[in-house]
């Protein structure tokens, strides 16, 4: 009697501990842009990332070895698309969390789907700051970077140093909308003014009406707030123009490493930017960027790190929590501290699930002045994470 006691004790605590996990496993699906004008920033860069951590988390924690998968899935930048992929995610292929989401958007549209799901987010390349704002839930954590800290970080640079007064285009959707409104707020608030913004199309390729306004307004700065490979054309467009030799700056709201490999980084030269992290920013970053470049064929963009980075945290809390359960993740990435080669005095804020870290203002090199291939960008300052992101004060987010 006493030995089947303790046989079905053992039963039991077996059957305990594989019910941790759904499915027996993590499942965990990166929702990007495979094909269309992020694909490059994210895309199948963000998956390959993805896969990494969770290689290495696997490595690190034997008890999870072989029990951690990654799948990548198109959201082709469509707010429905993204929607009804989400949903399919959770429901048919049991995703236990959405990664990456560029195009804020679709970001949006995502997880309010999974909110309803209890199916935690990690927003990376998806910008708006209503994501963990006025549009902020439980499950939803905006990691790497927001519009307002882009704005707080550029816009306040370049306005100082003497870019006093601005013509801004942004795409016309959520991502575009709230930069530009909160690029003119740090122009303003810096003592700069904005001679206009104009909506462009999303995506476009033609950007002559808005390059030939600013030749006639003459502002000293040409603000694009365009991102990928948008932004590449209005910057080729912007050299044809001649805007840079008419004495007309570029403030550039989000830039990407991809951004100025695809077109030279002699177009970029001396644009101001504000970034996360850069591959070459220190030992530790040149140590995960040269195993990354080896199982990709390409050094990482700042995103598709944030991706790694994001991957290995929401890891690290399934662990804690013992369970792969939407709640009980949430409650071990709430308040969590992050030192890695990514987010350096990292913290999840409980609050709103903002993720903030030390962040980068920098300047693009010139060929002359790049060391070595891919060595775009000479930080300025530090930013501390304490003052890059909007502060609790300013938040309309209730969780």
């Amino acid at each position: 009697m006493k030995k089947a006691l303790l046989l079905l004790s053992a039963l039991s605590l077996s059957a305990a501990s594989a019910q941790t996990l759904s499915d027996g496993s993590v499942k965990i699906g990166v929702l990007t842009d495979l094909s269309g004008v992020y694909s490059e920033v994210s895309g199948p860069g963000s998956v390959k990332a993805a896969q990494m951590a969770a290689d290495d988390f696997m490595k690190a924690n034997k008890a999870f070895a072989g029990k951690v998968s990654v799948i990548g899935v198109d959201h082709n930048n469509k707010a429905d698309v993204a929607s009804n992929k989400t949903a399919e995610m959770i429901d048919r292929q049991n995703v236990d969390v959405i990664m990456d989401l560029p195009t804020s958007s679709a970001a949006l549209a995502s997880m309010e789907v999974a909110k309803t799901k209890k199916v935690p987010v990690m927003v990376v390349t998806g910008g708006t700051t209503a994501i963990t704002n006025d549009k902020c839930n439980k499950y939803t954590f905006h990691y790497a970077y927001d519009n307002y800290m882009l704005a707080n970080g550029t816009g306040t640079t370049v306005t100082k140093k003497g870019g006093s007064s601005w013509y801004i285009i942004y795409p016309n959707y959520a991502f575009g909308q709230d930069l530009n409104n909160q690029m003119s707020a740090a122009v303003k608030e810096n003592g700069g003014k904005v001679i206009a913004s104009d909506a462009t199309p999303f995506p476009n390729t033609d950007f002559s009406s808005y390059l030939l306004k600013a030749q006639t307004s003459k502002p000293k700065i040409f603000g694009a707030m365009q991102a990928g490979n948008d932004l590449v054309n209005v910057v080729k467009q912007y050299n044809e123009f001649g805007l840079k030799k008419q004495g007309i700056g570029l403030g550039i709201g989000l830039l990407f490493e991809t951004d100025v490999a695809s077109l030279g980084q002699d177009a970029f030269a001396g644009a101001v930017a504000t970034v996360p992290w850069f591959w070459n920013l220190d030992a530790r970053s040149r140590a995960w960027a040269a195993g990354f470049e080896k199982a990709f064929g390409k050094k990482p963009s700042w995103a598709q790190a944030g991706v790694y980075s994001a991957t290995m945290t929401y890891l690290q809390a399934v662990a804690r929590a013992k369970t792969d359960n939407g709640d009980a993740v949430v409650k071990a990435l709430e308040g969590a501290k992050i030192n890695d080669f990514y987010a350096r005095n990292g913290l999840i804020r409980p609050q709103d699930h903002r993720v903030i870290l030390d962040v980068y203002t920098v300047q693009v090199k010139s060929k002359a002045q790049s060391k070595e291939n891919g060595d775009y960008f000479q930080r300025l300052q530090t930013i501390p994470a304490a003052k890059a992101f909007m502060p609790l004060s300013e938040s309309k987010c209730k969780i």
